[in-house]
């Protein structure tokens, strides 16, 4: 009994498996827009109502393929990040941006499913959110370890910003000045932006050394957080300070 459990096991991630890689075929020549079961399940010679059995709408395929994508990125960052992980701040967090950067170009596709345009009927459900935060979390550890150690420069924030900052910071990182994470939200978004800037072709004819380029940029980035070191004559502040 158990051995037929076992083949019927590995015969659903199998299937499973084919119908993922179809999928992000489509994906590839069509677009998320105009992923289709259907079509899905024509191209592996299946039957839409076996498909069903895997996967009960496209959101539900989409979902997967989503969480495969961040998951994808988060390792790729993570193993990178090991490798530099007693190296100091501003060098593991440019790892990182670099590491996500190169991931992207070798998967645009699924790097368009997961930053590019919204899916128009889609709404990405609760259970992608642990997938999707395995990067930003990492550049929060990196912070984090600076703050604790060294300290990290902190720029004042307007007035009007404090109320907010403060309720980001309790909802990203507590133990966070309200200011560094405003600083951090702010860098993600741009980190983002520059990728999708060259993926998407908004870099043509404006910026033809891309590398070095992405590297000045996301430095400039680190230190937007407050990554630099109090030799370099910038205020900085420590676990004690308070907004």
């Amino acid at each position: 009994m158990s051995t037929a459990r076992g083949a019927r096991a590995r015969a659903r991630i199998e299937v499973t498996a084919a119908i993922k890689d179809e999928a992000r075929r489509q994906l590839a020549a069509e677009g998320a827009a105009k992923l289709s079961l259907r079509a899905v399940a024509r191209e592996l010679g299946m039957v839409s109502s076996a498909l069903y059995r895997y996967f009960p709408s496209r959101d539900d395929l989409l979902t997967a393929l989503i969480i495969d994508a961040y998951d994808s990125l988060g390792e790729a960052a993570e193993s990178a990040h090991t490798e530099v992980a007693t190296a100091g701040p501003r060098e593991r967090w440019i790892t990182v941006c670099v590491t996500a950067r190169r991931w992207a170009l070798e998967h645009p596709h699924e790097y368009a499913l997961i930053y590019g345009s919204p899916v128009p009927g889609y709404v990405a459900p609760q259970e992608t959110v642990p997938s999707a935060s395995r990067v930003g979390l990492l550049l929060i550890g990196v912070v984090r370890d600076a703050y604790r150690g060294k300290g990290v420069a902190r720029t004042p924030l307007s007035d009007g910003l404090k109320t907010e900052a403060r309720r980001m910071a309790a909802d990203l990182a507590p133990d966070l000045p309200p200011e560094v994470v405003v600083a951090l939200v702010a860098s993600w978004a741009q980190l983002y932006g520059l990728i999708g800037f060259e993926l998407f072709g908004q870099f043509n004819r404006v910026v033809e050394d891309r590398e070095p380029f992405f590297r000045h940029a996301v430095g400039r980035l680190a230190q937007d957080v407050g990554l630099v070191y109090p030799e370099t004559g910038e205020t900085t502040a420590g676990p004690s300070a308070s907004l």
